[in-house]
This record gives C-alpha cells, sequence and structure tokens, in this order.
C-alpha cells in the first residue's frame, strides 16, 4: 500500500491501469503525462518487451491538498494486456492503493474485456486484495468507435458492483481525466479512513 517519504513529506499512491490489450491504457497514461506540468511530473518510463510494454510515471497533483502536512504523489502504471504476461501483471499490482479498468467498448473485443477483469480479480486475490475493497473505478474506452456497445450493455458485463464508471476517448483526452480524479479521490478517501483508525 502507500508509503510515505518523510524527508519530502510525501504519500506515494500506486494507481494502476488494467483491461485488456490495446484497449487504451498506454493512450489514457500520454495523455494524462503530457497535459501535467513540467514540474510536477517524473520521468515516463517504458519498459519495452518485443510485443508489449509498461509504462508508468510519478507525479504531484498540486490541487488535492495535503493529508495531514503530506503532499500526494500518484504513481500511474499500466499492465501489459496480453494474457501471456501475467508475471509482470502481478509484480504491478503489488502494493497497489487504486485500479482503473479500461474496458474497450468494441463489440468484438467483449470476450476480452470479460477475460481481462476475472484475471484482475484473481491477480488481486493471490496478493490478498480483494477489488470489491479496493478504490476501483471503470473506464468505457473508444465511445467513438462505430462497433461501440451501448454502454447499458458494457455496465452488465464489466460493472456489476456498479463503481463510478466513465466513458471515454483516450486520444482526444475524452473521460481521461475524470477517470484519474475519481480514482485518486477515492484513494485519498482510503487513505485519510486508515489513519483515522
Amino acid at each position: 500500500m502507500s508509503f510515505i517519504n518523510y524527508s519530502s513529506r510525501e504519500i506515494n499512491c500506486k494507481i494502476v491501469y488494467y483491461g485488456p490489450g490495446l484497449c487504451g491504457k498506454t493512450t489514457n497514461l500520454q495523455y494524462v503525462y503530457n497535459k501535467t506540468a513540467p514540474d510536477a511530473k517524473g520521468k515516463m518510463i517504458s519498459l519495452a518487451t518485443e510485443t508489449e510494454r509498461t509504462l508508468f510515471f510519478d507525479f504531484l497533483p498540486l490541487s488535492l491538498g495535503e493529508i495531514r502536512g503530506f503532499k500526494t504523489r500518484f504513481h500511474l502504471y499500466t499492465v501489459p494486456g496480453q494474457v501471456f504476461y501475467d508475471a509482470s501483471r502481478k509484480l504491478i499490482l503489488k502494493g497497489v492503493d487504486g485500479v482503473v479498468f479500461v474496458a474497450d467498448s468494441q463489440i468484438e473485443r467483449m470476450e476480452a474485456n470479460i477475460e481481462s477483469l476475472d484475471n484482475l480479480r484473481t491477480n488481486l486475490e493471490e496478493q490478498g486484495y480483494n477489488l470489491d475493497k479496493l478504490p476501483y473505478v471503470v473506464q468505457y474506452n473508444k465511445r467513438d468507435l462505430p462497433s461501440a456497445v451501448p454502454v447499458a450493455e458494457l455496465k452488465a458485463v464489466v460493472n456489476p458492483t456498479n463503481v463510478p464508471d466513465f466513458e471515454a476517448v483516450a486520444p482526444t483526452g475524452g473521460g481521461v481525466f475524470d477517470t484519474l480524479k475519481a480514482v485518486a479521490k477515492l484513494v485519498l478517501t482510503e487513505l485519510k479512513r486508515g489513519g483515522n483508525g
């Protein structure tokens, strides 16, 4: 879970973007990175394999205020979408504070969404987490495509527990910051609750 850096007076939180291959996780992160002020973010690191890459960077959203005199720094990660990268995905979920599940709205990707969501639950459970107890939001990406399934249908399949959800078109930034702000708020609420208990 979150770790505290006393010398810089920062609480570091980890948010992982999870979802099937090519659903728009990387595009989300790139959009956030490009729109974040240079002095508020670290370098974007890309760990590339032959067919997939994992991106991460950290940033300090100055608008979110402080918790007990500490600023909150968010570390955003994407996981490789392909199933055979399961070991990488498990590693990236270690110490997670919040999860964004990015669903691909295209009808032909429904099966991949279901598979990825099941995989997320399994990988979290193996590390002692319960998705229903974590700060968690769902993003329905690629809403601009002609083969996009109606939101109600998508919601029934990938968001049966009715967590906060957002429609998005990641390349243009539609819904990207709404999604991030929602998960960040949930993480902060959880931190404040943990600090008072």
